[in-house]
């Protein structure tokens, strides 16, 4: 799956993934795809939890070098 926006959150630790794509999804236009990459095991939790709060699509995560990728499209 294409994304449009990329953030690099490998190494940073919770809450900051959720924080940084907060931040960076309010910047967004709705039906855009943000794709998180985040090494904390805690975003695994985290996004799709904010995701459903926020009114975001939460489309699934893959594993990637040192981390995940998660895949949140703007509500």
């Amino acid at each position: 799956m294409d994304w449009d926006v990329e953030l690099d959150c490998l190494g940073l630790l919770c809450p900051l993934p959720v924080l940084r794509a907060r931040k960076r999804l309010i910047g967004m236009a709705a039906g855009q795809i943000l794709r998180v990459l985040a090494s904390d095991k805690m975003a695994a939790i985290d996004l799709p939890h904010f995701s459903a709060e926020a009114g975001h699509d939460y489309l699934g995560a893959s594993e990637v070098d040192g981390g995940s990728a998660y895949l949140i499209r703007r509500g």
